[in-house]
């Protein structure tokens, strides 16, 4: 079994050039930025590089606002 590296919510912020704030009132209120997060303990937030990556996927829109995917990206 291989395993997801994991990211702090500093590091997921800066990859999407967002406030950190913003990513803790998304868990906090479930809209917005809603990524899966793993919570460590009790503060200790993580979440999956692999669960960013679908997240960029999935909002990435083409010139004529349809969601990219790699089947028609061209």
């Amino acid at each position: 079994m291989t395993f997801d590296k994991l990211l702090t919510p500093k590091q997921v912020a800066e990859r999407l050039n967002i406030n950190e704030l913003t990513l803790a009132n998304s868990r906090s209120t479930g809209t917005g930025i809603v990524i899966d997060f793993v919570r460590i303990s009790g503060k200790a937030i993580r979440y999956k590089e692999s669960d960013i990556d679908i997240y960029i996927e999935s909002h990435t829109y083409s010139h004529n606002g349809e969601v990219k995917t790699k089947e028609n990206a061209s």
